[in-house]
Parts: structure tokens; sequence; C-alpha cells
């Protein structure tokens, strides 16, 4: 386990050069002081390291200095292919130099691991698009992928919700979840997400800009996706379902999937009663209709009212046949 540890933290060194005791250890779980002991034992074994003291010190290695630990083990050499994201790479416009990689890579390893590593690629597939659904057009995602690398302000022609916007932002990052590419950018001291797919055109300006020291794209992630599923679904209804409905709601989302694993046994009508997160009234309609009358809305009267106009304009549509053209 330490030794695991140590090696990481010289890779890490190597890699990325000053680091400081915190963010080591928070990158490997462990307490800063652990982390002193670890930098003192890979002195004592001669790995040249050194702490530089002041507000932007930290750990480094002495310049020049390269670890000759290149070999990879058998689970290393098998999840070789599973680090890689063809999809994503090619959209950026990078399909060419991963292939190229794995290629390197792959001729870099003794025949016995690259017989394992190959084994394990042929049989693992990426897909991140969801069903039903086609990969976004991105046109634009390999010039914005360059403004990001090379921390350039951008120009963005965006359509929001709102209507087409003008803006000028500094890119942080890039982030594809579920199929979808989003940039993430700073506007003056705002941190803000955007569509790619709803950006219409975009300029690279010759001026930098720098993100702020303490950013952090993953952390910043994982707190807009939170806070964007809270506000998405922060509406809330009464409802009751009969048990073969249970799993149809399920697998609307986790909070439906949370509300339904809350839900009390059935009652002598044979109903579950439940509380379902809802991102309003006009979308709850949509979700509570594909389920036919194995699903009752019994607040808010809002609801049920749309519900039953709903219901009411569908029976005006099909209660006649239809008119020969």
């Amino acid at each position: 386990m330490r030794s695991s540890r140590l090696l990481s933290i010289l890779l890490r060194l190597q890699a990325q050069g000053r680091v400081s005791a915190a963010a080591l250890a928070e990158a490997l779980e462990v307490s800063v002081r652990t982390i002193y002991r670890d930098i003192d034992a890979l002195s004592a074994a001669g790995v040249p390291v050194y702490a530089e003291h002041g507000r932007s010190g930290g750990f480094v290695l002495r310049e020049g200095y390269r670890t000759a630990l290149t070999g990879l083990d058998r689970p290393e050499a098998e999840s070789l292919f599973l680090a890689g994201v063809p999809f994503a790479a090619a959209q950026l416009g990078m399909g060419a130099s991963l292939e190229t990689t794995r290629l390197k890579l792959m001729a870099a390893l003794p025949e016995a691991l690259r017989q394992d590593a190959l084994r394990v690629a042929a049989r693992f597939h990426l897909d991140p698009v969801a069903w039903f659904q086609g990969p976004e057009a991105q046109q634009l995602l390999p010039a914005l992928a360059e403004a990001v690398w090379s921390g350039r302000l951008l120009s963005l022609d965006y359509q929001s919700w709102q209507g087409r916007v003008a803006r000028q932002v500094a890119p942080l990052g890039l982030v594809l979840k579920g199929g979808l590419w989003y940039l993430v950018a700073a506007v003056g001291p705002q941190v803000r997400t955007y569509r790619v797919s709803a950006i219409r055109s975009l300029q690279i300006e010759q001026q930098r800009a720098e993100p702020p020291a303490d950013f952090d794209l993953g952390r910043y992630w994982e707190a807009f996706a939170r806070d964007y599923e809270a506000r998405m679904q922060a509406g809330r209804a009464r409802v009751r379902a009969r048990p073969q409905a249970l799993r149809r709601l399920a697998e609307a989302s986790h909070a439906m999937a949370q509300a339904v694993a809350a839900a009390g046994p059935c009652d002598a009508d044979g109903w579950h009663h439940l509380e379902i997160p809802i991102e309003s009234i006009e979308a709850a309609v949509g979700e509570l209709l594909r389920l036919g009358p194995d699903v009752e809305a019994l607040a808010p009267a809002e609801l049920r009212a749309a519900l039953r106009e709903a219901a009411a304009a569908l029976h005006r549509v099909y209660r006649e046949a239809p008119e020969k053209s």
C-alpha cells in the first residue's frame, strides 16, 4: 500500500512539477503528516525531492530528474484501453492522435501483456449516447477545445432558452455528460455552463484568460450537476400507483427511484401512495400520461386539472373515426 503511494507521489511530482503537501494529501486520501513521512522516505531512498517554501511552495524534483519506473504490471496493462475514450477524442479532433498513442503503447508492451491488453480491448466498448438519440453535431468542438487548451478568451454567439446572446468568456474546461458536451467558462467572477451544441459561432481572441487558482473542474461539475438536478425536480406531487407501475416510475430518474423505494405498502384497494419529484406541471403531465390508468395524481390540484384537460383533448381526437383524405 505504501509503496504504491510512494510511486504515485513520485509520478505526480514528475508529471506536474511543484505540488503542495495539501494537494498530494487530498489526491491520495491521506493526511498531510503522512505525506511528509512519505517524502522523507523517498529522500532516504535517493530520490532528489526538495521542499520549496512560501505561498506557492511545495515539493519538487531536482531539475532533469526522471524516474526509470516505466514498466506495467498485468492489471495496469489490461486497464490500458479502458482509460481512453475514442468517442470523445474523435469529436475533439484528436482521434488520430489517440490511435497513434495506442499503437505506441502496444509496441512498448511485452508480448504476454500485449495479448492481455488486446483481449480486454476486444471485450469492452463504450457508447456514451443515450438510447434513441444520436450524437449531437459538434462542428465547433475542435476549435473550442483549442481555445480551452490554449487558455484564450472566447467570443460566443449562444442560443440560450431566453434567446440569442453574445458573450465573451474565459474557458475553464469541457465536460462530456451522457453524450452531450458542455463548456464551463467564467464570465467576470461568475462560472457558467454552456451546452456546446447551442453555440452558433465562436471566435478565439488573442488575449489570454488565466483560470482562477483555486478552480477545480471536477469539483465544480459535481456541485453543478447536483444543483441542476435539484432545481429540475424541485416540485412535488402526491400520486397513487398500481404495483405494475412502480418499476416504470423508478426508471424515470434517480430521484424518482428514491421516491418509489420510500413508498408504503399497498392499501386495501391495491394502490401504493407516494410523493414524487416533478420539474413542472407540464413535464409531469407528459410523464404520468405515459403510465395510463396505473397512476393517479392526487395533488396538487393544478396537476389533476392539467391531466384531466389532456385526457379530454385526447378523447376529442380519438372519439370519432379519422376523416378520409
